[in-house]
């Protein structure tokens, strides 16, 4: 019987980290309208602000810049990516 009881709690204790987490769906919404860095497949990155986003991970960005081998190459007001390029999407600190 103690041996099920501490199983039991073991799994309570474990559980707990898990509500902190978010879902990819959770963090996507939350930068929406924030600076994101987003890394395609190729290795280019564009930094800017995240106006939009669907289902396929197609990006809508605006003040985009681009970045290759980590230099700036181009500025672009508005930039579209498709979602079969991305990589990843990474939140960024607002600039103060």
């Amino acid at each position: 019987m103690e041996e099920v009881q501490r199983e039991a709690s073991s799994s309570v204790i474990d559980s707990e980290p898990a509500k902190n987490k978010r879902s990819p769906s959770e963090f996507l919404k939350s930068v929406l309208g924030r600076p994101v860095k987003v890394r395609l497949n190729s290795g280019i990155e564009y930094r800017g602000v995240l106006a939009c986003l669907d289902g396929y991970m197609n990006i809508a960005m605006e003040q985009t810049e681009e970045f290759v081998d980590g230099q700036l190459k181009e500025k672009y007001g508005d930039c579209f990516i498709r979602g079969n390029n991305v990589l990843y999407i990474s939140a960024q600190k607002r600039a103060t």
